[in-house]
């Protein structure tokens, strides 16, 4: 089974993604968070530092790109090749109404003549392996059966799928029967995505869809960074592989970021989800969700590892 770690806007950067790779591994692809071509034609700073290749060592690193324009996609993909990525994806997934609105992610779902015309031009003229995540369409899961003949026409590297439409966002339940039944008529590789937490969850979809060899996971990483290792067979994260993941991370942002309240911000994002694995976890995450300076939220954290062992559950 080849395993993925899906691409989080503002979780899954650069310095998470080397924190995760270094402490648990796992994955054998690492996909950076979407880079939304502009004007200028040039990167963002944040852009340049997730895919450059120093800050991807080890790591097989696939950038995605959000856009409905096939110019700004060509163009894009023509700079990714001279960092020396070989594949990229496209983002036909995110359900974000800023994003949905102006046509792009799950928003051009809505517009399939314009989504075949956009493919129709990025695979001719594209010299790169091209993937695609996307959703079922728009409002009804039914909307998938045309979009999958338009997916069929071109040679992508695979196809990512989320089995929700955009209107579900991250709510309801993953549409695991029109899934099984678009599955053999796709004519590219399949990769499911969709609400695999636990090692459990990914055991009952093998065993469900046993022709599956990909799989794609991301919030699940926030709450068990050790699930990929889980999956493959081994061990759940340690209290001391947990610290050497916070310390790295925490050390990341502090370097990269300035001001207390933007790097309390990121660590508090991460504690939502990780805080659980924790026995008597609660007063701390209460204190961590209050803190306002570095220096406090650093005695939160050390009384936390120190009283605090992994929850059994």
């Amino acid at each position: 089974m080849r395993l993925y770690l899906a691409p989080l806007e503002g979780i899954t950067g650069w310095i998470f993604r080397s924190a995760l790779y270094k402490c648990f591994g796992g994955f054998d692809k690492y996909f950076v968070p979407f880079i939304r071509p502009n004007q200028m034609g040039h990167f963002s700073a944040r852009e340049k530092k997730d895919i450059l290749p120093a800050h991807n060592e080890g790591m097989y690193t696939v950038p995605q790109i959000l856009t409905n324009k096939p110019e700004d996609f060509i163009r894009t993909a023509a700079k990714l090749k001279e960092y020396g990525y070989e594949e990229i994806n496209l983002n036909l997934g995110c359900p974000s109404k800023t994003v949905v609105t102006k046509g792009r992610g799950a928003g051009f779902l809505a517009y399939p003549d314009r989504l075949d015309a956009f493919l129709d031009e990025i695979f001719e003229k594209c010299d790169i392996r091209i993937s695609i995540k996307t959703r079922l369409g728009m409002e009804e899961p039914e909307e998938f059966y045309h979009l999958l003949e338009i997916y069929n026409k071109y040679p992508m590297e695979e196809l990512i799928i989320h089995p929700r439409v955009q209107k579900d966002f991250y709510k309801n339940t993953p549409n695991l029967e029109l899934f099984s039944e678009i599955l053999p008529k796709s004519r590219n590789p399949v990769c499911y995505n969709g609400d695999i937490f636990t090692p459990d969850d990914y055991e009952r979809f093998a065993g469900l869809q046993p022709s599956v060899d990909r799989i794609m996971t991301g919030r699940g990483v926030m709450a068990d960074p050790a699930l990929a290792r889980r999956i493959r067979g081994g061990s759940a994260a340690g209290k001391e592989e947990l610290r050497r993941f916070h310390d790295l991370l925490y050390a990341g942002y502090c370097e990269e970021m300035s001001g207390d309240r933007t790097i309390l911000y990121k660590m508090k994002e991460l504690w939502t989800y990780l805080a659980p694995c924790f026995t008597d976890y609660k007063k701390y995450a209460k204190k961590i969700k209050k803190a306002e300076k570095c220096a406090v939220y650093e005695k939160v954290v050390e009384e936390l590892f120190e009283n605090e062992e992994i929850s059994a559950s």
